[in-house]
């Protein structure tokens, strides 16, 4: 009876160790900031941003062990926006910014440490907040295409867990929220989202 119980035990621990180790997806949740650079125009428009916070929700489809496929989604709480022209207005659109993009994900073992590098695309829409930080109410949601990249490093904490940090850069076009004045004609080029969170695999 006892070799019963000890081969259907190994037999569990067996089956258990080959389905973590065919453990192909995983889904992390982290938190973000969005960093933007202050941009000048050859149009005179000069913009200012403050850096807003959120919550960025990934999930990984593992093509091989070493490269994957990501798919995001991202919110910010609320960042100011601020329009200046040669001095003559200045104008101030509080927004939100969500993300939904895909990335080709590509890894390096190192036993628990796992650095990884990553590339792609996707949408970010700067949603105006209409309440009293917003100066004018002319504005309104715009939708861009954009890229991002990053590197970033995943601890493994369990078999099931990891600590994921990672520093991304997003490439997007300066927004106007539907004012022709507010035009710059230019790119952020870098927008440095630093994220740090926790991954489950399964």
């Amino acid at each position: 009876m006892k070799k019963i119980a000890i081969i259907a035990f190994l037999l569990a621990v067996c089956v258990a160790a080959g389905r973590a180790q065919e453990s192909r997806q995983d889904i992390s949740l982290s938190g973000m900031a969005l960093v933007k650079p202050f941009i000048a125009s050859s149009s005179d428009v000069q913009v200012h941003s403050t850096t807003p916070y959120g919550a960025l929700l990934s999930y990984r489809f593992m093509l091989t062990p070493s490269n994957a496929l990501e798919a995001n989604y991202g919110i910010t709480y609320q960042n100011n926006y601020r329009f200046e022209q040669n001095g003559t207005f200045d104008l101030k659109v509080l927004a939100r910014t969500q993300e939904a993009t895909g990335a080709f994900v590509h890894s390096f073992n190192f036993k628990k440490f796992n650095p990884f590098l990553e590339a792609g695309g996707g949408t970010f829409i700067f949603l105006p907040i209409l309440n009293s930080g917003t100066k004018t109410l002319d504005s309104k949601q715009q939708m861009q295409m954009g890229a991002i990249y990053g590197a970033g490093l995943a601890y493994e904490v369990s078999p099931s867990f990891d600590i994921r940090t990672e520093f991304r850069g997003i490439i997007t076009k300066v927004p106007t929220f539907g004012v022709a004045e507010f035009s710059t004609n230019r790119w952020y080029k870098t927008i440095a989202v630093p994220t740090i969170g926790l991954a489950y695999h399964f």
